[in-house]
């Protein structure tokens, strides 16, 4: 045959420069040769001869990351000069310049090339030879004739041609092995197709250019003896034997000494080319994947999913499916489990292996792929060694079977790229720490801890159901301690199943604390810590140092704002790391701009914060600077509610300037969603000393105690202040604490313990000094004293603090103890005065000119108050609801349910009965578990009096006997009027 006459090497089409080529792919490099670059058809320039080494470097990397380090010994190996690092971040730099902008990309440290997949001659050439091979076992010698060719018409001389530094030698060296080995195979393609007659003359240069290849003389002398020339065959057998002798002393290898033999028997089969390929092994089916655990538990929704998808691997696509989660959330338990119910839909076999990506070396891609070559039946010495030439290979192998391959434990996408078939029939299970988010047409699966009911089945199914049962919340207890995560409930179930004199209540005592908790989660070589260190220990410096910092906060999850704080760092670098830690899967986006901690997760991060790798005083300036942030935007939000109160002017200063907000419903926004960190917060800070401060967080975030939503929440952290502050001896903090604690214990109808906390909180504030305390407290004292029918008490304290607040020039707090001495005036049935009072409370609120629409609206419900009481529903109804949008507006839950409730009165008191049943029912409805016992049996006899105007008499009752009972209970004066109404007097 003649091979000029066959296809020709791809080569890099010549076009005017700046045209785009037909495909997009602008970008192309060649390697076989000098080491060039194009755009489309314009050359461009490669730089020095140490800038075209880095360039070598970064392409025979196929597209993996090299680092800086990597690239000096590339270019200098054992003696690079001072600058290096310089030198090769200047050569990325000007090599960035010619290259698109994506196509040469900073990596941890390190440098890549980018590009698609026959960019780069060598891996054209790589491919053309895999399909040869492929061409050649099926039995088409011409078509892997031709292949070979064009793979080696795409060298241009000697590869890598000038380039210097140890690795291009060694790269070049390999280059020209590989070279001559694809010419050797063509060769015997060219003997078995009959063309040994054009052979010769190749062979014979090719033998004079390296002598000692031996497979070359062979081939040279089964050409020269299908020619006819059997003496010139034999005397090439004497040369080589000469030559060897003298050169190396040995003798020829035994395929070439049996050759000469047959050339001297005239074998007729030698003499022959063959006619029929060599019958193919027959393909090797393995069987990789490790046992299933048998106590699989749960997960039955992924399970169904993914077994889905790799069904689907049957049609016409490839399916590639990828888990990702934190250490011991059951990635490889739940993919061994998916894969082997899988099973029947890949008969030709499945392969395994560990990538150990989380480990400090993870797996080469290439170790990889040499392992499934060899288990998918090809011999050592078929296995190329380079790691494109093996990925071709390996996808040629997978070629027509159905195959699942699963990669566990996967560093990046990089890494498995090579390690993914190419065709549909096989599929591949991914699993891994980081979401692989850049493997295209991957189906993504987040994989999360266990519900508790799946817990508690797994812990079950190892201890065995005789010792649950018997503790069932016990046994919640232990696995609510693992956070549900698969790997801590396998070690604490191990442990317990191995110690029979041991109890589950036990082992939950041993879990409840959190600082022994994670020493108590390991059994054999099983350990929870152990799983997260691996992650821990792949982080750079300052993810680790984030990672460390985040997990000192209690809240059940952190904002951006929040980290950014506590991190001392601008948003979008704190966002940058924060981000990093999720892809690790050792964060959680709990949404978008808040993150959060598996509770296993926190207390490793905070044990690696106190083994001396961040300082104590390291740790206590970040949570001051997440206190400061959380003050100074609550006092932000608080001044926008209550613009010109005077209680701001009282706090201690900040040293963050915290968020601003354009309006009140942002602020409010704001305040609700952090409410959970932000109290959080304020009992961390007071355990840590920061008393003043978690003080008068407190009193910032005031409408989280007010709305009653927030209350149990709030009285918490209000508690441990006060708690610790009395510790302390801080009269200041306990005080303004007990002033929160005393204005939650009111909303929610524990008038005793309000009492008690606001008298104490009076008697610290005037030890202090306090112009807060010494004037909020008596204003509460009097509100308890209004509630409770105590009305010269209340007068007497609303006067108090009336002279506080002026005292202090609060103008707000003296509107406030003016509209609450008018509800006294109403009790006592002063009530022009009452009207009176109440309008100049509202008079203060708007004197300053700024609209406090929230303490306004607390104006108008006292004003509402004394209008019915004075007989001008209309006006009532008006200024309530005024007073009721407002409420609703700024989401006080508490005062939006009451005003419903005046709302009530006041249409009962204009004999519009069913309004004002209505009315009742929403402030019923609204006030659901909020707002105390006693209030709700206050709306239920207003209610039982709206009914019976309506002839629901029975209903009316019903409410009168509920109302009763609480009254009775409680002790209230309200019991007797609510006593007649159910057993009227008749008067006769």
């Amino acid at each position: 045959m003649d091979r000029d006459n066959e296809p020709r090497a791809r080569v890099p089409e010549q076009r005017a420069p700046g045209q785009r080529s037909a495909d997009g792919a602008d970008l192309r490099f060649s390697v076989l040769g000098p080491v060039r670059a194009w755009r489309g058809g314009e050359a461009l320039p490669s730089g020095s001869p140490q800038q075209r080494a880095l360039l070598t470097a970064l392409l025979l990397r196929g597209g993996r990351t090299a680092t800086a380090s990597e690239l000096i010994d590339a270019i200098w190996g054992e003696d690079p000069p001072s600058q290096a690092l310089a030198a090769v971040r200047t050569y990325a730099s000007r090599l960035r310049k010619f290259l698109d902008p994506q196509a040469l990309v900073s990596d941890a440290g390190g440098y890549a090339i980018r590009t698609s997949h026959d960019a780069l001659d060598l891996t054209v050439a790589q491919e053309l030879a895999a399909e040869a091979e492929k061409a050649r076992a099926g039995g088409d010698r011409c078509q892997a004739r031709a292949l070979f060719n064009k793979a080696l018409g795409l060298w241009d001389g000697e590869a890598l041609a000038s380039v210097p530094g140890p690795y291009a030698e060694n790269q070049r060296t390999r280059l020209e092995e590989w070279r001559l080995q694809l010419t050797e195979t063509r060769l015997d393609l060219d003997l078995e197709v009959g063309s040994h007659a054009e052979a010769v003359s190749e062979l014979t240069a090719l033998t004079a250019a390296h002598p000692l290849r031996e497979r070359l003389r062979e081939l040279l002398m089964v050409a020269l003896y299908r020619s006819g020339r059997q003496a010139e065959a034999l005397a090439v057998y004497a040369d080589t034997r000469r030559l060897l002798a003298d050169e190396l002393g040995v003798d020829p290898r035994p395929e070439l000494s049996q050759l000469q033999q047959r050339i001297l028997q005239a074998d007729e089969e030698l003499a022959r080319p063959a006619d029929e390929p060599a019958p193919a092994p027959a393909p090797v089916r393995p069987a990789q994947l490790p046992a299933t655990v048998p106590d699989f538990t749960g997960r039955a929704s992924f399970v169904r999913d993914l077994g889905d998808r790799l069904a689907t691997a049957e049609g016409s696509v490839m399916a590639v499916s990828a888990l990702a989660g934190i250490g011991g959330v059951g990635k490889t338990t739940l993919a061994v489990h998916v894969a082997h119910q899988a099973r029947q839909h890949f008969p030709d076999g499945q392969l395994y292996v560990d990538l150990q990506g989380a480990g400090a070396r993870a797996a080469e891609p290439e170790t990889v792929l040499g392992a499934f070559l060899r288990a998918l039946g090809t011999a050592d010495s078929a296995i190329p060694d380079s790691l494109d030439e093996r990925a071709a290979l390996y996808r040629s192998t997978l070629d027509g079977r159905r195959i699942l391959i699963l990669l566990d434990n996967a560093h990046d996408a990089a890494q498995i790229r090579p390690l993914l078939p190419g065709t549909a029939g096989c599929a591949a299970l991914v699993t891994s720490r980081v979401r692989m988010v850049d493997l295209a047409g991957a189906h993504l699966v987040d994989l999360d801890v266990m519900s508790p009911e799946e817990a508690l089945q797994l812990f079950t199914r190892i201890v065995g159901e005789e010792r649950i049962n018997s503790e069932r919340e016990a046994a919640l207890d232990v696995v609510a301690a693992c956070g549900f995560l698969p790997l801590a409930i396998r070690i604490a179930a191990s442990r317990l199943a191995a110690r029979r004199t041991w109890t589950v209540s036990v082992l939950a005592a041993k879990l409840a604390d959190e600082r022994r908790r994670l020493d108590e989660l390991q059994a054999g070589d099983l350990a929870v810590k152990a799983t997260f260190e691996l992650g821990y220990g792949q982080l750079e410096p300052a993810q680790a140092r984030a990672f460390r910092l985040l997990g000192l906060a209690d809240g059940p999850d952190i904002s951006l704002a929040a980290a950014a704080a506590l991190l001392d760092l601008e948003a979008h670098v704190a966002e940058d790391l924060l981000e990093a830690l999720v892809d690790t899967s050792l964060l959680e986006s709990a949404a978008p701009g808040r993150y959060r901690y598996h509770d296993l997760v926190r207390l490793y991060a905070r044990s690696c914060a106190e083994r001396d790798e961040e300082q104590p005083h390291e740790r206590e300036l970040a949570l001051s600077r997440l206190l400061d942030f959380y003050l100074a935007t609550a006092a932000g939000v608080y001044a926008l509610e209550r613009p010109g109160e005077r209680v701001l002017d009282h706090f201690e200063p900040t040293l963050c300037p915290g968020l601003s907000f354009s309006t009140p419903a942002a602020a409010l926004d704001w305040l609700f969603n952090e409410s959970s960190g932000l109290l959080a917060c304020a009992r961390q800070s007071a355990a840590q000393g920061m008393l003043r401060k978690a003080a008068d967080l407190l009193m910032a975030a005031v409408d989280l105690g007010e709305s009653g939503a927030n209350s149990h929440q709030f009285t918490q952290a209000a508690t441990a202040v006060s708690e610790a502050a009395r510790t302390a001896g801080d009269v200041q903090a306990e005080g303004r604490a007990r002033t929160m604690l005393t204005h939650v214990h009111s909303i929610s109808g524990r008038f005793a313990d309000a009492e008690n906390d606001a008298r104490r909180a009076l008697e610290l504030g005037l030890a202090a000094g306090d112009p807060v305390s010494s004037s909020q407290a008596p204003n509460q004292l009097g509100i308890i004293a209004l509630y409770e029918n105590r009305h010269t008490d209340a007068e007497a304290h609303f006067t108090q603090a009336l002279a506080a607040f002026r005292a202090d020039n609060n103008k707000s707090g003296e509107a406030s103890a003016l509209c609450n001495m008018s509800r006294v005036h109403l009790a006592t049935d002063r009530k022009m005065s009452a009207v009176s009072l109440a309008q100049q409370g509202i008079s203060l609120y708007e004197s300053d000119g700024r609209e406090q629409a929230l303490r306004l609206a607390n104006g108008k419900y006292a004003l509402g108050l004394a209008f019915t009481g004075a007989g001008q529903t209309s006006q009532a109804r008006q200024v309530l609801t005024e007073a009721l949008n407002v409420f609703r507006d700024s989401r006080q839950q508490f005062w939006h349910g009451m005003t419903l409730f005046r709302l009530a009165e006041a249409d009962l008191a204009d004999h519009k009965p069913a309004q004002a049943a209505a009315q009742a029912e929403q402030a019923l409805a609204v006030l659901h578990g909020i707002g105390g016992e006693w209030r709700r049996a206050n709306i239920l006899t207003v209610l039982g009096l709206s009914l019976t105007p309506l002839g629901q008499t029975d209903r009316a009752q019903a409410c009168w006997r509920e109302a009763l009972t609480v009254f009775e209970d409680l002790g209230a004066t309200e019991a007797d009027h609510v006593r007649a109404l159910l057993h009227p007097v008749t008067v006769i």
